[in-house]
C-alpha cells in the first residue's frame, strides 16, 4: 500500500503582522495506512509534524472539534482553522476546506483499496 502525501498551502495565523498580506507557507499532508490507519500527519515548515485522528479533521471541517494538543474548525465557506498546542507555544494554521476534503478523501481511498487487497 502507498502513502497519500499531499502539498499544500496554508497560512500561519499570527496576532503579528495583522496589517500585512501573510504568505501562504508550504504544508505537507501525510497519510501512511501501515503506520497507523486512523492518523494523519500534517507537517508544517521547520521541523514541525503533528499527528491527528482523520476523524478529527473530518468532524472539524463541519463543526468546532477537538481539545487538547489539536482543535479543528470551520472558518467560513471556504476555509478551516487547525490549531495545535504545545510546550512552545500554538500554532494556529489556516487551509482551504476543499484541499483537506480532497486529501481526507484519497485516505479512505487508500483505506478502502488497503482493506480490498487483504480480502484476496
Amino acid at each position: 500500500m502507498s502513502v497519500v502525501e499531499q502539498y499544500a498551502r496554508a497560512h500561519i495565523v499570527t496576532d503579528a503582522d495583522m496589517d500585512e498580506e501573510r504568505s501562504a507557507v508550504p504544508v505537507v499532508l501525510r497519510y501512511d495506512p501501515d503506520d497507523n490507519p486512523r492518523s494523519i500527519r500534517v507537517g508544517l515548515p521547520g521541523t514541525h509534524e503533528w499527528t491527528l485522528s482523520r476523524a478529527l479533521l473530518e468532524q472539524g471541517l463541519r463543526a468546532p472539534a477537538g481539545s487538547g494538543e489539536v482543535r479543528v474548525w470551520p472558518c467560513g465557506r471556504v476555509q478551516a482553522i487547525v490549531e495545535f498546542h504545545s510546550a512552545q507555544g500554538v500554532s494556529v494554521v489556516q487551509f482551504e476546506s476543499k484541499t483537506l476534503l480532497r486529501f481526507l478523501r484519497r485516505t479512505y481511498l487508500a483505506a478502502y483499496d488497503r482493506a480490498e487487497a487483504h480480502h484476496v
